[in-house]
């Protein structure tokens, strides 16, 4: 049986979106990662790499921590529970479906201090991860394998090791067959290469509806969604000079974009309907939805995939009338007026299409982050999250080129002024950002009014005006 055919359980979602904080559920892990860093040398000194060097916490990177069966009761008093996922014989896997943790596996044996006798981190991609810090050791699985492990450093009975998943949360190496890794290499070239930009939108979405049906023929949903984001995050980052900035920090120590948080899509009221659906086939789940409506002019739809661990927030514009209804499902007809999507969309395209991603949120430590991206030139918008649970910010936005057609169509359209016209295509507009973000008690959620302002604060029209 290969890794791509193992059985394995999606979590059970809470239909309930008002996420907890779960303070000691993560005071608990920390203190087991805590102790762990006091007996491996080679843990401490990469997170203390990691702090310094990319402004994250190692708590951010790690998959997950091997424990004895000692510790069971007071994870479960926390919040953890069983994952009926594949799992080495005699180890049981426990994960908190109401809080962003990492997940524990429970095995036979004595740990002194209670520290965990194995904490796994997660780079995006393992072999970068290896070669970056000089590591020969064997790695279980061919590039491709659904799990991939490999022993970093074992001291004083506390093992590191490093994984890299492909849509799979199980903890069981297992070989891909030869058709399974030739399907994975066509499905992240297509991916990857795939047309964007179309003179009408509708044969752009055709296509991409077209490209994902002959992808499910090849790959399951969990593999062709995790493949799907690696290539919006590299289209999004080759246009993103912040972007381009934090990932050689974080590739030089091997680690890429394992601690991304959620990818933010902007989308015409036109095409809403249509990226839901595309995510549906993707196996997307619907997690909450944001009714800003005659507040703020817009909506959003959060969803998550819970095996390829992606989360996506989509925003479009709302009419104040509309709040009552569910935009995911409706389609949306075309409004009189432009609110700040609707605008970025007119003037850059879809997330979905010619623009990509509006921004990819990873987690930091938030102060540090700041700090050490201005040192390097990159300045960091005021935060419009500011809680000890939740903070975010933006940096300050990449300023892209418009195409004259998207200009002029606006104009033509009567959807913004002449003068306005004239700024956009001398100037251009805001295109994208990367978002600093810092979450505390696994908190999962977000906060309607801060989006509010962060949208509202970055509008074309508002940043054009103060020119």
């Amino acid at each position: 049986m290969v890794a791509s055919s193992l059985p394995q359980s999606r979590p059970v979602a809470s239909a309930v979106f008002d996420w907890p904080l779960c303070h000691d559920a993560e005071r608990l892990l920390r203190e087991y990662l805590r102790r762990f860093l006091q007996v491996n040398a080679f843990a401490a000194r990469l997170a203390e790499r990691m702090r310094d060097e990319t402004g994250t916490d190692f708590f951010e990177w790690v998959d997950h921590l091997a424990l004895p069966f000692t510790e069971e009761q007071a994870l479960r008093d926390a919040g953890f529970v069983t994952e009926n996922v594949p799992s080495p014989a005699g180890m049981i896997a426990l994960w908190h479906p109401r809080a962003m943790m990492p997940r524990v596996l429970l095995q036979e044996g004595a740990v002194p201090a209670a520290a965990a006798a194995e904490v796994a981190i997660r780079p995006e991609v393992l072999d970068d991860f290896l070669a970056i810090h000089h590591l020969a050791g064997a790695v279980e699985g061919s590039r491709g394998a659904r799990f991939r492990p490999a022993m970093v450093a074992a001291d004083n009975g506390g093992t590191l090791t490093a994984v890299e998943r492909l849509a799979w949360r199980g903890f069981v190496a297992e070989e891909p067959t030869a058709d399974f890794l030739r399907a994975i290499e066509a499905v992240r070239e297509t991916w990857r290469t795939r047309r964007r930009d179309f003179s009408d939108d509708a044969q752009g979405i055709a296509q991409a509806f077209e490209l994902i049906e002959n992808i499910l023929g090849r790959v399951d949903r969990d593999v062709a969604c995790d493949l799907f984001f690696a290539a919006e995050r590299k289209f999004w980052q080759a246009r993103n000079r912040a972007a381009q900035i934090q990932y050689r920090r974080q590739e030089q120590l091997g680690l890429g974009w394992g601690n991304h948080d959620h990818h933010t899509f902007r989308c015409s009221r036109e095409r809403f309907a249509d990226l839901m659906v595309f995510l549906a086939r993707l196996g997307f789940e619907k997690r909450e939805r944001y009714y800003a409506g005659a507040e703020a002019g817009w909506g959003a739809q959060i969803l998550e995939q819970p095996i390829a661990g992606i989360v996506v927030f989509a925003d479009v514009d709302l009419m104040p009338e509309e709040t009552a209804i569910d935009f995911s499902s409706q389609r949306l007809p075309r409004a009189p007026r432009l609110g700040t999507v609707g605008l970025w969309c007119g003037l850059h395209g879809d997330s979905f299409l010619q623009a990509g991603m509006h921004h990819l949120e990873a987690r930091f430590d938030f102060a540090l982050l700041r700090d050490q991206l201005a040192a390097a030139g990159v300045t960091t918008m005021r935060p419009f999250s500011d809680f000890d649970f939740l903070r975010q910010a933006f940096t300050e936005g990449e300023r892209w080129p418009v195409r004259p057609a998207c200009v002029a169509r606006l104009r033509e359209d009567g959807l913004i002024s002449a003068e306005q016209a004239e700024l956009f295509s001398r100037d251009g507009a805001i295109g994208s950002h990367l978002e600093n973000l810092q979450r505390k008690g696994g908190f999962k959620g977000f906060n309607q009014k801060s989006v509010s302002v962060i949208i509202s604060a970055t509008d074309p029209r508002k940043v054009q005006a103060g020119h």
